[in-house]
């Protein structure tokens, strides 16, 4: 089976968050949802969400993907983070999966991982991904990198997380389950 961490801060974007947990859940997949610093997290439109575990408790080993909702001020919190910043690096190395959608993209930037992929994220933060290939595309996978826009792309970017981890199969399922229409890519 299939694992994916979630990390929520404080003022992650809600609609990042809880699309990608749920779309994966229904795929299938096993989604661990940590927080950096307490919980429960509140975002930044004040859903509060409960987290499974601390960040501090995750193993990167026994993830598959990770990926970073956006948010503000969440994004900066994850940048913030030691315990984050090991994770990604880690799982980098291991070329697993690592997703960020909106402003989490400079996350990445800020830990070298995106530098000379084509990457996009939300466009207030577009100045803040130098050494990057930009794109207004809805989701963009550069090997092992997706990115996505925010809020608005977070169901076609869950759907393409779903895919790359338990195929594209799934994915067309969860698209009829859930009554998507077709999303041009």
């Amino acid at each position: 089976m299939k694992r994916a961490l979630v990390p929520l801060a404080e003022g992650f974007e809600e609609i990042e968050a809880v699309t990608v947990i749920d779309v994966l859940r229904r795929a299938a997949v096993t989604v661990d949802v940590a927080a950096v610093g307490r919980t429960p997290v509140k975002g930044s439109h004040g859903i509060v969400v409960s987290a499974d575990m601390p960040l501090a408790r995750a193993k990167a080993d026994d993830y598959d993907m990770i990926v970073l909702p956006g948010g503000m001020p969440g994004t900066l919190n994850l940048k913030k983070s030691p315990e984050l910043a090991k994770i990604l690096k880690h799982m980098a190395r291991r070329e697993k999966y690592i997703a960020a959608i909106c402003a989490a993209p400079i996350v990445l930037a800020s830990h070298g991982l995106v530098e000379g992929r084509e990457v996009t994220s939300h466009p207030s933060v577009r100045d803040q991904l130098e050494g990057v290939r930009y794109s207004e595309k809805p989701v963009v996978i550069d090997g092992k990198v997706v990115t996505s826009r925010g809020p608005g792309t977070a169901l076609l970017f869950a759907l393409v997380l779903a895919s790359l981890l338990v195929g594209g199969t799934k994915e067309q399922e969860l698209e009829k389950l859930m009554v998507v229409q077709e999303a041009e890519r």
